[in-house]
């Protein structure tokens, strides 16, 4: 089924800033990324990077309310040669990948006991995905997880959110030179869960990075996807796929920051929304600064509106330092099924319903496709199923 939806909204294109000072990436931010909460203010709704966000429905993980007295139910499925331990936060593996952009994510950072670290050792090829489950089991919980992949070594991450809890979190992915990561994201909350987290990739010399975040439960995620390069010829590519139902908040803020020459980036997200008052948030930061010549990187947001009551905030931002470089552009879509597609089908005796739910599948098939695991394909599936299932009910 063609990806074609009329438009709402649009917003293609490009922003160019030369000839000025430089401006670092963490300028674009109120606070400089740390570690120390104090760094950062509590937010009050009105800053750039809160405005979006019902800080309200975060319970405390924004203003230091919040108190740890909750758990979740870590298990772990790791092929043979992968090595996972629990470490404390002075290991020198922690924080490789970045800092901690806002209050919550250095939170979480100061207040988790011990990290999971991941090792895949260099020119491993696995198999077999790793396979992470975090179930929450109510309260408020913290933790901080490392994934590293060496040199020329092969892995895919399969990430699982599910129960429930307030949860704050912060996972690296740092990927060694000539390596290919594929990390798969999925935030299958409970109804009344809260999640905010910042994902923070580094990505080495021809390494291929490869996140895609799938987002269906909670009463809030809010999820914070950041790329960095430690050397030229890194590659990343963010997919992401998010249904909002009913009185849902969810937020998926993206930044790439290329930084070093000859680097490539490609941005995908796809959302559904339907119900009163379901509210999805895209911010797509991409910063190419003044010594990344020869950079690629084009960032995409669609929106596809079933029901009124929803909202749809998608905002594309692309800024540019240096004039040689390859191609740089974004575009964002937000509107409502394609009657043509409709009326083609039931034409050919196909139900309203039954049309209805091809016309969804065939907007999401591009990315479903990316997941490359067969029975999380099926899951995901069977879940854009359920959510349509519920709407028709």
């Amino acid at each position: 089924m063609a990806d074609n939806i009329p438009a709402g909204s649009t917003t293609e294109g490009a922003v160019q800033v030369g000839g000025g000072e430089h401006r670092p990436a963490e300028a674009r931010m109120s606070a400089a990324p740390s570690y120390d909460v104090a760094d950062f203010p509590v937010p009050h709704g009105r800053e750039e990077e809160w405005r979006f966000t019902p800080l309200e429905r975060l319970r405390g993980l924004h203003d230091g309310t919040a108190t740890a007295d909750g758990g979740i139910r870590f298990e772990v499925t790791t092929p043979e040669g992968v090595t996972y331990e629990l470490v404390d936060r002075e290991d020198p593996r922690l924080g490789r990948a970045g800092k901690p952009v806002d209050r919550v994510a250095a939170q979480a950072y100061s207040s988790f006991e011990k990290a999971a670290v991941f090792s895949i050792p260099k020119e491993t090829v696995l198999t077999e995905p790793v396979r992470i489950s975090v179930q929450g089991t109510g309260g408020t919980a913290y933790h901080h997880q490392v994934v590293e992949v060496g040199a020329f070594a092969e892995a895919v991450v399969i990430v699982d959110h599910t129960g429930e809890a307030t949860f704050g979190s912060n996972i690296e992915y740092l990927v060694g030179d000539g390596a290919k990561l594929t990390v798969v994201s999925l935030q299958d909350w409970a109804d009344g869960a809260v999640h905010a987290g910042q994902h923070t990739a580094l990505v080495g010399r021809d390494a291929t990075f490869k996140s895609v975040v799938l987002t269906f439960g909670g009463d809030l995620v809010r999820l914070h996807p950041r790329v960095v390069y430690s050397g030229p010829g890194g590659e990343a590519e963010l997919y992401g796929l998010y249904f909002t139902d009913n009185g849902q908040h969810q937020e998926h803020r993206l930044f790439i920051d290329h930084d070093t020459p000859h680097c490539r980036s490609n941005v995908v997200y796809k959302g559904a929304l339907q119900g009163k008052e379901a509210h999805a948030v895209w911010i797509g930061d991409v910063l190419i600064q003044a010594a990344a010549e020869g950079t690629d990187t084009y960032e995409l947001n669609r929106n596809l509106v079933l029901t009124e009551g929803a909202r749809v905030d998608s905002v594309p931002n692309l800024e540019i330092e240096t004039g040689e470089i390859v191609g740089a552009g974004h575009a964002s879509t937000t509107g409502r099924f394609d009657d043509e597609q409709l009326f083609y089908l039931m034409a050919r005796g196909i139900p309203a319903e039954e049309a209805r739910r091809l016309v969804v599948r065939g907007f999401f098939a591009e990315l479903v496709q990316q997941i490359g695991v067969p029975d999380l394909e099926e899951r995901l599936i069977a879940k854009i199923e359920e959510e349509l299932e519920a709407s028709v009910g």
